[in-house]
């Protein structure tokens, strides 16, 4: 009786949690499978997809030269924007943690500007980066200085793009700010009775207890920084002179302007091995640095 009751509260379970599996397999499982196979064919989707092995791979690595330009412009930015996006983040959650009249107001102006539609975002920089009109060439002039054509030039179009990239860190600055208002007091109370200042608490107890988010928003952002493609679709296309053309522009290009699917595919599981990469490096690399309750390492 009581292992009739074992299987049928298994059946029950499974039946409960069938649809979300059923999901996972349709929509999640099966075109992973389905890319990879495409990426070893030659498909433009009007035909049928014609097997070719991993010819894709070797082209794009061997005889590519876009591909590697594309890898630069998106490690480059990874390299400028993710440090600055932690940085800038951070700062501003030690300064929304404050126990100040109103603080909560400006908590919602500083986070507000996260969940703004990339394409919005994306159309209001490509005004404010104009080289003429623009707002930050308009106020250099009345000091004296001539401004960049920023978006129409290759050298200064990665450093407008980075700079743009930190129009959204209220979204880490609420997960910091989670992870500041988490720390116990007591730890503070502990350290002021032995005399501590304000820098030792905060290099002894802030950063060790706040080392958890630090590092989840560092593995977050390095994902996000290599999927960049909004930006540069909407404000440069990849130009000028292919300075912005970020991987996933390059691999949308390849597969909605060209019709290469399986040639996109293989780019994209590409891609998915180098993220892959980056988060375990990132992972082996944390237990020198990331404390969990007071504990050094995992």
């Amino acid at each position: 009786m009581l292992i009739n009751k074992r299987i049928r509260s298994t059946i029950e379970g499974y039946l409960f949690v069938s649809p979300w599996l059923l999901g996972l397999f349709i929509f999640t499982v099966g075109p992973v499978i389905a890319s990879f196979w495409l990426s070893m064919t030659e498909y433009d989707i009007i035909n049928p997809a014609r097997f070719i092995g991993f010819s894709n791979y070797r082209v794009l690595l061997r005889e590519d030269p876009l591909f590697w330009q594309a890898l630069k412009v998106t490690t480059i930015y990874t390299l400028g924007s993710v440090p600055l996006q932690l940085i800038f983040g951070f700062l501003i959650a030690l300064l929304m943690n404050q126990k100040l009249k109103g603080i909560s107001v400006f908590r919602t102006i500083y986070y507000l500007p996260a969940v703004i539609s990339g394409v919005a975002v994306s159309v209001l920089w490509r005004w404010i980066f104009m080289p003429d009109v623009g707002i930050i060439n308009i106020l250099l002039s009345k000091i004296g200085i001539k401004g960049p054509r920023w978006l129409g030039d290759p050298n200064w179009v990665l450093p407008a793009l980075i700079i743009m990239s930190l129009w959204g860190v209220g979204g880490g600055m609420v997960i910091y700010l989670a992870g500041l208002q988490g720390i116990p007091t007591e730890l503070y109370e502990a350290a002021e009775l032995d005399g501590a200042g304000k820098w030792a608490k905060f290099r002894a107890i802030t950063i060790p207890m706040m080392s958890p988010v630090i590092f989840f928003n560092l593995v977050m952002g390095v994902i996000g920084s290599f999927q960049t493609f909004t930006q540069a679709y909407i404000m440069t296309q990849g130009g000028p002179q292919n300075a912005s053309l970020f991987y996933i522009l390059y691999l949308y290009q390849r597969a909605f302007q060209e019709l290469r699917m399986g040639y996109a595919s293989a780019l994209a599981w590409i891609l998915f091995l180098l993220i892959l990469i980056c988060t375990v490096i990132i992972f082996k690399t944390s237990t020198g640095w990331v404390y969990y309750e007071g504990i050094r390492g995992r």
